[in-house]
């Protein structure tokens, strides 16, 4: 009986694993594909591997600038949000005064709110500031939506870890702000890497709020690009457009092998207290 179990549990598995490839699978035989040739046409799983889809893709579609573009904005985003969150997560954790847990609960809130709602103000904010059609605009306008999320994955972890090791760096002489870059913060690394899978993806694949805030084609991320370049100039052109696609998600993947060893733990560890 427990085989048999353990067989349904493998089989699901292997089903659910099939259903979410099955997509990848389809885009990639599609990008193989010569100009000629229509997916129904002959052996569906077997494509012609007609590599110079890629270079076509990447000369027409100018997915290497937006590529650029998207590393910019990703990047600066990343840095504000691990670095905001995890000290606003560590004034939560250590300092649980009236005005921090208020402050913690106004961020749960805004978890809650899609953030496409929060366009409208900020864009009125990011022209006051000059900041549209900026890369670092935009950075900051995906840091601000993300923050709130960050900051409730490092105070759950942060709480989890001990305070002995503080207490004593304290006693030896060391500053509150010291003793978190030297200790707490080092030890977050598991926290950080969920932090960046999390978030680096739907920033890399921002398209909402892209629309508004970069509207300067040469600011263009991979998402306004690929939109671009299936409206315009790739037509029916199933096997371009499926190169381009499959282009842009490789360093989304490049990211996700080499963060996600730390990805379940560092969501988890910050149950281990309440």
């Amino acid at each position: 009986m427990k085989k048999f179990r353990n067989l349904c549990r493998y089989t699901a598995v292997l089903l659910i694993c099939l259903l979410c490839l099955t997509p990848f699978l389809i885009l990639l035989i599609l990008s193989l594909n010569t100009p000629q040739r229509n997916f129904y046409e002959g052996n569906m799983l077997l494509p012609d591997f007609y590599f110079a889809n890629f270079a076509v893709g990447w000369e027409k579609s100018n997915i290497g600038n937006a590529m650029v573009n998207s590393g910019i904005i990703t990047v600066g985003s990343i840095l504000l949000i691990v670095f905001l969150g995890a000290m606003a997560g560590f004034a939560i954790a250590r300092f649980p005064i009236k005005m921090n847990r208020i402050f913690f609960s106004i961020l749960l809130c805004c978890m809650m709110v899609p953030g496409i709602i929060n366009t409208v103000p900020l864009y009125t904010l990011m022209i006051k500031l000059h900041a549209v059609n900026t890369l670092w605009g935009m950075a900051c306008v995906c840091a601000t939506l993300a923050l709130p999320q960050a900051v409730f994955v490092f105070t759950g972890f942060i709480k989890a870890l001990p305070k002995e090791v503080e207490e004593a760096a304290i006693i030896d002489g060391c500053s509150w702000t010291k003793t978190f870059w030297r200790i707490d913060f080092p030890l977050l690394k598991p926290s950080i890497s969920a932090v960046i899978i999390l978030n680096a993806f739907g920033i890399w694949n921002n398209y909402s709020q892209a629309v508004f805030f970069l509207q300067d084609s040469r600011k263009h991320n991979v998402p306004q690009a690929l939109s671009v370049y299936f409206q315009q100039f790739a037509g029916a052109k199933w096997n371009l457009m499926a190169a381009t696609a499959v282009i842009a998600i490789v360093p989304v993947i490049a990211a996700f092998l080499l963060f996600q060893k730390n990805l379940i733990k560092g969501l988890t560890d910050g149950a281990l207290k309440g």
